[in-house]
Protein backbone atom coordinates (compact mmCIF):
# COMPACT_ATOMS: atom_id res chain seq x y z
CA UNK A 1 0.00 0.00 0.00
CA UNK A 2 1.52 3.42 -1.40
CA UNK A 3 -0.46 6.47 -0.37
CA UNK A 4 2.06 8.76 1.77
CA UNK A 5 2.97 5.55 3.47
CA UNK A 6 5.05 4.80 0.70
CA UNK A 7 7.07 7.99 1.19
CA UNK A 8 7.36 6.56 4.82
CA UNK A 9 8.98 3.11 3.31
CA UNK A 10 11.84 5.59 1.51
CA UNK A 11 12.65 7.52 4.44
CA UNK A 12 12.56 4.83 6.68
CA UNK A 13 15.62 3.35 4.50
CA UNK A 14 17.29 6.66 5.19
CA UNK A 15 16.77 7.04 8.44
CA UNK A 16 15.87 4.57 10.51
CA UNK A 17 12.32 5.49 12.03
CA UNK A 18 11.21 3.93 15.03
CA UNK A 19 9.18 4.07 18.03
CA UNK A 20 8.08 6.45 20.75
CA UNK A 21 10.86 5.38 23.19
CA UNK A 22 14.42 3.79 23.67
CA UNK A 23 17.78 4.56 24.28
CA UNK A 24 17.20 8.32 23.36
CA UNK A 25 14.24 9.00 25.53
CA UNK A 26 14.63 12.63 26.78
CA UNK A 27 12.42 13.62 29.50
CA UNK A 28 8.86 15.85 28.27
CA UNK A 29 9.64 19.46 28.03
CA UNK A 30 8.55 21.82 31.49
CA UNK A 31 8.05 25.19 30.77
CA UNK A 32 9.90 27.86 33.06
CA UNK A 33 9.64 31.34 33.88
CA UNK A 34 13.07 32.35 31.80
CA UNK A 35 10.71 31.43 28.99
CA UNK A 36 10.13 34.41 26.42
CA UNK A 37 6.94 36.06 26.40
CA UNK A 38 5.61 36.63 23.04
CA UNK A 39 2.71 39.10 22.53
CA UNK A 40 -0.40 37.59 21.16
CA UNK A 41 -1.19 38.38 17.49
CA UNK A 42 -5.28 38.71 16.27
CA UNK A 43 -6.39 35.56 13.98
CA UNK A 44 -5.95 37.87 10.62
CA UNK A 45 -2.60 38.96 12.17
CA UNK A 46 -1.66 34.87 12.60
CA UNK A 47 -2.71 34.17 9.30
CA UNK A 48 -1.14 36.67 7.75
CA UNK A 49 2.31 35.57 9.44
CA UNK A 50 1.73 32.15 8.50
CA UNK A 51 1.01 32.96 4.74
CA UNK A 52 3.99 35.36 4.59
CA UNK A 53 6.48 33.36 5.97
CA UNK A 54 5.28 29.99 3.78
CA UNK A 55 5.16 31.05 0.93
CA UNK A 56 9.26 31.69 1.48
CA UNK A 57 9.59 27.74 0.44
CA UNK A 58 7.92 28.04 -2.64
CA UNK A 59 10.01 31.40 -3.37
CA UNK A 60 13.09 32.72 -1.98
CA UNK A 61 14.13 28.68 -1.49
CA UNK A 62 13.04 27.32 -5.01
CA UNK A 63 15.38 25.11 -7.04
CA UNK A 64 17.79 27.60 -8.49
CA UNK A 65 17.74 26.00 -12.10
CA UNK A 66 14.25 25.19 -12.54
CA UNK A 67 12.46 27.63 -10.02
CA UNK A 68 10.42 24.69 -8.94
CA UNK A 69 10.09 23.41 -5.55
CA UNK A 70 12.50 21.15 -3.97
CA UNK A 71 11.57 17.96 -2.04
CA UNK A 72 12.58 19.87 1.31
CA UNK A 73 15.09 22.17 2.82
CA UNK A 74 17.01 21.86 5.67
CA UNK A 75 18.25 25.41 6.52
CA UNK A 76 21.60 24.01 8.09
CA UNK A 77 21.97 22.33 5.12
CA UNK A 78 21.08 24.17 2.23
CA UNK A 79 22.96 21.93 -0.08
CA UNK A 80 21.09 18.79 0.94
CA UNK A 81 19.17 17.60 -2.16
CA UNK A 82 19.57 20.74 -3.48
CA UNK A 83 18.48 19.92 -6.70
CA UNK A 84 15.87 17.63 -6.21
CA UNK A 85 12.66 18.58 -7.77
CA UNK A 86 9.13 17.13 -6.34
CA UNK A 87 6.40 16.94 -9.08
CA UNK A 88 3.46 17.17 -6.32
CA UNK A 89 4.83 19.70 -4.18
CA UNK A 90 5.78 22.04 -7.60
CA UNK A 91 1.74 22.01 -7.90
CA UNK A 92 1.78 23.10 -4.56
CA UNK A 93 3.84 25.99 -5.28
CA UNK A 94 2.41 26.82 -8.69
CA UNK A 95 -1.16 27.74 -6.39
CA UNK A 96 1.43 29.07 -4.31
CA UNK A 97 2.47 31.31 -6.07
CA UNK A 98 -0.50 32.60 -7.00
CA UNK A 99 -1.64 33.26 -3.64
CA UNK A 100 1.69 35.44 -3.46
CA UNK A 101 0.42 37.54 -6.11
CA UNK A 102 -3.18 37.87 -4.24
CA UNK A 103 -1.03 38.88 -1.15
CA UNK A 104 1.26 41.33 -3.09
CA UNK A 105 4.25 39.08 -1.73
CA UNK A 106 5.16 39.60 -4.86
CA UNK A 107 4.37 41.67 -8.20
CA UNK A 108 2.49 40.09 -10.42
CA UNK A 109 5.40 40.15 -13.28
CA UNK A 110 7.64 38.34 -10.94
CA UNK A 111 4.87 35.96 -10.70
CA UNK A 112 4.46 35.46 -13.82
CA UNK A 113 7.85 35.35 -14.78
CA UNK A 114 8.51 32.51 -12.02
CA UNK A 115 5.73 30.43 -13.77
CA UNK A 116 7.06 30.65 -17.17
CA UNK A 117 10.40 29.21 -15.70
CA UNK A 118 8.58 26.56 -13.92
CA UNK A 119 6.62 25.41 -16.38
CA UNK A 120 9.15 25.40 -19.43
CA UNK A 121 11.14 23.06 -17.11
CA UNK A 122 8.45 20.49 -16.71
CA UNK A 123 7.95 21.07 -20.84
CA UNK A 124 11.22 19.14 -21.03
CA UNK A 125 11.43 17.54 -18.17
CA UNK A 126 10.76 13.65 -18.24
CA UNK A 127 7.55 11.58 -18.74
CA UNK A 128 6.38 8.60 -19.37
CA UNK A 129 2.76 8.78 -20.82
CA UNK A 130 2.77 12.01 -19.89
CA UNK A 131 3.20 11.60 -16.36
CA UNK A 132 6.29 13.10 -14.45
CA UNK A 133 8.29 11.30 -12.15
CA UNK A 134 8.05 11.34 -8.20
CA UNK A 135 11.33 13.46 -8.07
CA UNK A 136 13.20 15.06 -11.35
CA UNK A 137 16.42 16.59 -11.45
CA UNK A 138 16.46 20.46 -11.38
CA UNK A 139 20.01 20.27 -13.24
CA UNK A 140 18.74 18.60 -16.53
CA UNK A 141 15.15 17.70 -16.40
CA UNK A 142 15.84 13.80 -15.84
CA UNK A 143 13.79 11.28 -13.53
CA UNK A 144 14.98 10.44 -10.10
CA UNK A 145 14.52 7.19 -8.89
CA UNK A 146 12.43 7.06 -5.75
CA UNK A 147 12.83 3.40 -5.47
CA UNK A 148 14.04 0.94 -7.86
CA UNK A 149 11.20 0.45 -9.75
CA UNK A 150 9.79 3.88 -9.03
CA UNK A 151 11.30 5.64 -11.80
CA UNK A 152 9.21 6.50 -14.43
CA UNK A 153 5.55 7.93 -14.09
CA UNK A 154 3.79 9.40 -10.73
CA UNK A 155 0.44 9.54 -11.49
CA UNK A 156 -0.53 11.09 -8.40
CA UNK A 157 1.92 13.25 -8.23
CA UNK A 158 1.23 14.29 -11.60
CA UNK A 159 -2.56 14.70 -10.66
CA UNK A 160 -1.26 17.33 -7.49
CA UNK A 161 0.77 19.00 -10.37
CA UNK A 162 -2.14 19.09 -12.60
CA UNK A 163 -4.25 20.28 -10.11
CA UNK A 164 -2.01 23.39 -9.90
CA UNK A 165 -2.07 23.67 -13.89
CA UNK A 166 -5.39 24.06 -14.02
CA UNK A 167 -5.80 27.05 -11.54
CA UNK A 168 -2.61 29.03 -13.45
CA UNK A 169 -4.58 28.44 -16.54
CA UNK A 170 -7.95 30.00 -14.87
CA UNK A 171 -5.67 32.91 -13.15
CA UNK A 172 -4.47 34.49 -16.74
CA UNK A 173 -6.54 33.23 -19.35
CA UNK A 174 -7.92 36.62 -19.62
CA UNK A 175 -5.01 38.51 -18.63
CA UNK A 176 -2.63 39.72 -21.36
CA UNK A 177 -0.63 38.70 -24.34
CA UNK A 178 1.90 37.02 -22.06
CA UNK A 179 -0.72 36.37 -19.21
CA UNK A 180 -2.86 34.36 -21.73
CA UNK A 181 0.45 32.45 -23.37
CA UNK A 182 1.16 31.35 -19.67
CA UNK A 183 -2.33 29.95 -19.46
CA UNK A 184 -2.12 28.12 -22.63
CA UNK A 185 1.33 26.15 -21.81
CA UNK A 186 -0.43 25.02 -18.38
CA UNK A 187 -3.10 23.93 -20.53
CA UNK A 188 -1.62 22.30 -22.59
CA UNK A 189 1.10 20.52 -20.48
CA UNK A 190 -2.12 19.23 -18.57
CA UNK A 191 -4.00 17.92 -20.88
CA UNK A 192 -1.06 15.60 -22.24
CA UNK A 193 -0.80 13.22 -19.34
CA UNK A 194 -2.43 9.67 -20.58
CA UNK A 195 -4.71 8.94 -17.76
CA UNK A 196 -6.52 5.97 -19.67
CA UNK A 197 -3.04 4.50 -20.38
CA UNK A 198 -2.85 4.14 -16.22
CA UNK A 199 -5.54 1.83 -16.38
CA UNK A 200 -3.98 -1.17 -18.08
CA UNK A 201 -7.37 -1.41 -19.46
CA UNK A 202 -8.93 -2.37 -15.80
CA UNK A 203 -11.55 -0.65 -14.20
CA UNK A 204 -8.77 1.56 -12.02
CA UNK A 205 -6.34 3.70 -12.18
CA UNK A 206 -2.56 2.50 -11.55
CA UNK A 207 -0.31 5.13 -9.72
CA UNK A 208 2.74 3.88 -11.68
CA UNK A 209 4.25 3.33 -14.92
CA UNK A 210 8.16 2.48 -15.28
CA UNK A 211 9.88 1.73 -18.90
CA UNK A 212 11.87 -0.89 -17.59
CA UNK A 213 9.62 -2.51 -14.45
CA UNK A 214 6.40 -1.66 -16.17
CA UNK A 215 3.27 -2.10 -14.42
CA UNK A 216 5.39 -4.70 -11.52
CA UNK A 217 4.47 -2.38 -8.62
CA UNK A 218 1.07 -3.02 -9.45
CA UNK A 219 -0.60 -0.43 -7.05
CA UNK A 220 -4.42 0.70 -7.41
CA UNK A 221 -5.62 3.99 -6.97
CA UNK A 222 -8.20 2.83 -3.80
CA UNK A 223 -9.43 5.49 -1.20
CA UNK A 224 -9.72 7.01 0.92
CA UNK A 225 -6.87 8.91 0.67
CA UNK A 226 -4.70 11.34 -1.13
CA UNK A 227 -6.11 10.40 -4.52
CA UNK A 228 -9.17 11.45 -5.21
CA UNK A 229 -8.21 14.09 -7.70
CA UNK A 230 -6.41 11.86 -9.82
CA UNK A 231 -9.74 10.56 -10.40
CA UNK A 232 -11.30 13.66 -10.72
CA UNK A 233 -8.90 14.85 -13.45
CA UNK A 234 -8.64 11.93 -15.66
CA UNK A 235 -12.46 12.15 -15.90
CA UNK A 236 -12.04 15.94 -16.82
CA UNK A 237 -9.36 15.15 -19.27
CA UNK A 238 -10.58 16.12 -23.14
CA UNK A 239 -8.18 13.39 -24.90
CA UNK A 240 -7.31 10.79 -22.02
CA UNK A 241 -10.39 10.19 -20.39
CA UNK A 242 -11.40 7.42 -17.90
CA UNK A 243 -14.97 6.21 -17.51
CA UNK A 244 -17.39 6.03 -14.83
CA UNK A 245 -16.67 2.27 -14.31
CA UNK A 246 -13.23 2.98 -13.56
CA UNK A 247 -13.69 5.59 -10.70
CA UNK A 248 -16.58 3.36 -9.21
CA UNK A 249 -14.62 0.07 -9.60
CA UNK A 250 -11.15 1.78 -8.91
CA UNK A 251 -11.11 4.48 -6.33
CA UNK A 252 -14.36 3.70 -4.43
CA UNK A 253 -13.59 -0.39 -4.43
CA UNK A 254 -16.73 -1.62 -5.95
CA UNK A 255 -18.69 0.55 -3.42
CA UNK A 256 -17.06 -0.95 -0.39
CA UNK A 257 -15.58 2.79 0.16
CA UNK A 258 -18.26 3.54 2.58
CA UNK A 259 -18.18 3.10 6.21
CA UNK A 260 -20.56 3.02 8.82
CA UNK A 261 -18.50 3.54 11.81
CA UNK A 262 -17.98 6.52 14.25
CA UNK A 263 -15.22 7.61 16.49
CA UNK A 264 -16.14 10.22 19.22
CA UNK A 265 -19.67 10.69 17.77
CA UNK A 266 -18.46 12.04 14.58
CA UNK A 267 -18.93 9.51 11.45
CA UNK A 268 -15.85 8.09 9.47
CA UNK A 269 -18.07 8.40 6.37
CA UNK A 270 -15.94 6.73 4.03
CA UNK A 271 -13.18 3.56 4.66
CA UNK A 272 -9.70 5.19 5.31
CA UNK A 273 -6.60 3.36 3.79
CA UNK A 274 -4.87 1.61 6.18
CA UNK A 275 -8.16 0.19 8.26
CA UNK A 276 -8.03 2.64 11.06
CA UNK A 277 -11.49 3.78 12.69
CA UNK A 278 -9.65 6.66 13.32
CA UNK A 279 -9.18 7.80 10.35
CA UNK A 280 -5.95 8.16 8.70
CA UNK A 281 -3.14 10.97 8.43
CA UNK A 282 -5.11 14.41 8.19
CA UNK A 283 -3.18 14.86 4.48
CA UNK A 284 -5.99 12.64 3.42
CA UNK A 285 -8.23 15.74 3.76
CA UNK A 286 -5.76 18.39 2.62
CA UNK A 287 -4.05 17.36 -1.27
CA UNK A 288 -7.00 16.61 -3.39
CA UNK A 289 -9.05 19.15 -1.75
CA UNK A 290 -6.34 22.23 -2.19
CA UNK A 291 -8.30 23.00 -5.48
CA UNK A 292 -11.29 20.40 -5.58
CA UNK A 293 -13.99 22.12 -3.16
CA UNK A 294 -15.31 19.97 -0.52
CA UNK A 295 -18.02 22.02 0.07
CA UNK A 296 -21.24 20.81 -1.48
CA UNK A 297 -19.23 17.97 -3.27
CA UNK A 298 -21.54 15.42 -3.29
CA UNK A 299 -21.39 11.93 -4.71
CA UNK A 300 -23.58 8.17 -4.62
CA UNK A 301 -20.44 7.48 -1.48
CA UNK A 302 -20.18 10.61 0.71
CA UNK A 303 -20.74 13.86 1.32
CA UNK A 304 -17.07 15.10 1.25
CA UNK A 305 -17.57 18.41 3.60
CA UNK A 306 -18.87 16.24 6.39
CA UNK A 307 -15.99 12.97 5.70
CA UNK A 308 -13.46 16.01 5.69
CA UNK A 309 -14.59 17.55 8.69
CA UNK A 310 -15.61 14.74 10.63
CA UNK A 311 -12.02 12.83 9.93
CA UNK A 312 -10.31 16.68 11.11
CA UNK A 313 -12.34 16.39 14.48
CA UNK A 314 -11.91 12.71 15.03
CA UNK A 315 -8.20 13.86 14.75
CA UNK A 316 -8.00 16.71 17.32
CA UNK A 317 -10.04 14.80 19.58
CA UNK A 318 -7.78 11.59 19.80
CA UNK A 319 -4.92 14.39 20.80
CA UNK A 320 -7.51 15.94 23.05
CA UNK A 321 -8.85 12.51 24.45
CA UNK A 322 -4.63 11.62 24.37
CA UNK A 323 -4.42 7.91 25.27
CA UNK A 324 -0.55 8.20 25.27
CA UNK A 325 -0.49 10.91 27.47
CA UNK A 326 2.09 12.85 25.85
CA UNK A 327 2.99 16.37 27.26
CA UNK A 328 0.78 19.52 25.79
CA UNK A 329 -1.21 17.30 23.64
CA UNK A 330 -4.43 19.34 23.71
CA UNK A 331 -7.45 21.37 22.54
CA UNK A 332 -4.20 24.12 21.44
CA UNK A 333 -1.52 21.27 20.41
CA UNK A 334 -3.23 18.59 17.88
CA UNK A 335 -2.37 17.26 14.41
CA UNK A 336 -1.48 13.59 13.05
CA UNK A 337 -0.13 13.47 9.53
CA UNK A 338 2.82 12.21 7.44
CA UNK A 339 6.19 14.56 8.13
CA UNK A 340 9.44 14.34 9.41
CA UNK A 341 9.28 12.58 12.39
CA UNK A 342 11.54 11.60 15.86
CA UNK A 343 13.04 8.17 15.71
CA UNK A 344 13.69 6.11 19.06
CA UNK A 345 17.27 7.22 19.56
CA UNK A 346 15.93 10.97 19.26
CA UNK A 347 17.59 11.14 15.70
CA UNK A 348 15.35 12.59 12.77
CA UNK A 349 13.19 10.11 10.85
CA UNK A 350 9.77 10.34 9.30
CA UNK A 351 6.37 8.47 9.62
CA UNK A 352 2.88 9.36 8.97
CA UNK A 353 1.39 10.07 12.55
CA UNK A 354 -2.19 9.43 12.85
CA UNK A 355 -4.38 8.12 16.11
CA UNK A 356 -3.15 4.60 15.40
CA UNK A 357 0.40 5.52 14.65
CA UNK A 358 1.12 8.46 17.16
CA UNK A 359 4.86 9.02 18.36
CA UNK A 360 4.32 11.56 19.95
CA UNK A 361 5.11 14.22 17.21
CA UNK A 362 2.84 17.21 16.31
CA UNK A 363 2.88 18.06 12.40
CA UNK A 364 2.18 21.40 12.07
CA UNK A 365 0.98 21.30 9.15
CA UNK A 366 -2.17 19.08 9.97
CA UNK A 367 -4.06 21.70 11.91
CA UNK A 368 -2.78 24.77 9.78
CA UNK A 369 -4.09 23.33 6.78
CA UNK A 370 -7.35 22.15 8.21
CA UNK A 371 -8.48 25.81 8.87
CA UNK A 372 -11.34 25.44 6.16
CA UNK A 373 -13.10 22.29 8.09
CA UNK A 374 -12.35 23.34 11.77
CA UNK A 375 -11.17 27.24 12.07
CA UNK A 376 -11.68 28.38 15.62
CA UNK A 377 -9.39 25.25 16.42
CA UNK A 378 -6.79 25.33 13.86
CA UNK A 379 -6.31 29.14 14.54
CA UNK A 380 -5.87 28.05 18.00
CA UNK A 381 -2.51 25.79 17.10
CA UNK A 382 -1.25 27.82 15.03
CA UNK A 383 -1.22 31.19 18.23
CA UNK A 384 -0.27 28.23 20.21
CA UNK A 385 3.13 27.18 17.64
CA UNK A 386 3.86 31.19 17.26
CA UNK A 387 3.76 31.60 21.22
CA UNK A 388 6.30 28.84 20.94
CA UNK A 389 8.30 30.72 17.70
CA UNK A 390 11.70 30.53 19.10
CA UNK A 391 12.18 27.11 18.59
CA UNK A 392 9.23 26.52 15.99
CA UNK A 393 9.47 29.19 13.39
CA UNK A 394 12.32 29.30 10.95
CA UNK A 395 12.89 30.80 7.27
CA UNK A 396 10.39 29.22 5.56
CA UNK A 397 7.23 29.01 7.84
CA UNK A 398 6.83 26.21 11.11
CA UNK A 399 8.95 23.68 11.10
CA UNK A 400 7.99 20.56 9.75
CA UNK A 401 7.82 18.59 13.03
CA UNK A 402 8.30 18.80 16.86
CA UNK A 403 7.48 16.87 20.22
CA UNK A 404 7.04 18.80 23.59
CA UNK A 405 7.02 15.08 25.28
CA UNK A 406 10.67 14.82 24.44
CA UNK A 407 12.21 17.83 25.96
CA UNK A 408 10.10 20.00 23.37
CA UNK A 409 12.35 18.09 20.46
CA UNK A 410 12.33 20.13 17.10
CA UNK A 411 12.81 19.34 13.76
CA UNK A 412 14.28 22.47 12.05
CA UNK A 413 13.26 21.56 8.32
CA UNK A 414 10.95 21.42 5.94
CA UNK A 415 9.16 19.23 3.31
CA UNK A 416 7.20 20.78 0.13
CA UNK A 417 4.46 19.08 0.58
CA UNK A 418 3.63 19.77 4.08
CA UNK A 419 4.82 23.58 3.78
CA UNK A 420 2.26 24.26 0.49
CA UNK A 421 -1.28 23.21 1.65
CA UNK A 422 -0.85 25.27 4.85
CA UNK A 423 -0.31 29.12 2.63
CA UNK A 424 -3.25 27.84 0.11
CA UNK A 425 -5.84 25.91 2.32
CA UNK A 426 -5.70 29.52 4.79
CA UNK A 427 -5.97 31.40 1.67
CA UNK A 428 -9.28 28.80 0.61
CA UNK A 429 -10.33 29.70 4.10
CA UNK A 430 -10.03 32.82 3.83
CA UNK A 431 -11.16 34.12 -0.12
CA UNK A 432 -11.45 30.98 -2.12
CA UNK A 433 -9.25 31.58 -4.09
CA UNK A 434 -7.98 28.39 -5.17
CA UNK A 435 -10.98 26.31 -4.99
CA UNK A 436 -12.79 29.40 -7.14
CA UNK A 437 -10.70 28.94 -9.72
CA UNK A 438 -10.11 25.16 -10.08
CA UNK A 439 -14.02 24.68 -9.59
CA UNK A 440 -14.46 27.31 -12.43
CA UNK A 441 -12.52 25.26 -15.12
CA UNK A 442 -14.50 24.13 -18.02
CA UNK A 443 -12.94 20.68 -18.32
CA UNK A 444 -13.43 19.98 -14.68
CA UNK A 445 -16.92 20.74 -14.09
CA UNK A 446 -17.26 17.82 -17.29
CA UNK A 447 -15.33 15.54 -15.46
CA UNK A 448 -17.40 15.60 -12.23
CA UNK A 449 -20.10 15.41 -14.47
CA UNK A 450 -18.98 12.39 -15.78
CA UNK A 451 -18.65 10.80 -12.62
CA UNK A 452 -22.43 11.86 -11.09
CA UNK A 453 -20.78 14.06 -8.76
CA UNK A 454 -22.95 17.07 -6.89
CA UNK A 455 -21.16 20.42 -6.59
Amino acid sequence: MKMRFCYVVFFILILSCGGNDGPGYQEPYIPNDDDPVVEKLTDTEMMDLTQKETFKYFWDFAETNSGAAKERYHPKEPTLNQNVVTTGGSGFGLMSILVGIERAYITKAEGVARLNKILGFFETADRFHGAWPHWINGSNGSVIPFSTKDNGGDLVETAFFAQGLVCVKEYFKNGTTEEKALADKANALWKGIEWDWYTQNQNALFWHWSPNYGFDINLKLRGYNEVLITYILAAASPDYSITKTVYEDGWANNGNIVSSASQYGFPLVLNHAGGSSFGGPLFFSHYSFLGLNPKNLTDQYANYWNLAVNHTKINRQYCITNPKNYVDYGADCWGLTASYSRNADGSRGYSAHSPSNDKGVISPTAAISSIPYTPAESLKVMHYLYQNKDKLLGPAGFYDAFSPHYNFWVTDTYLAIDQGPQIIMIENHRTGLLWNLFMQNTDVKNGLDKLGFNY
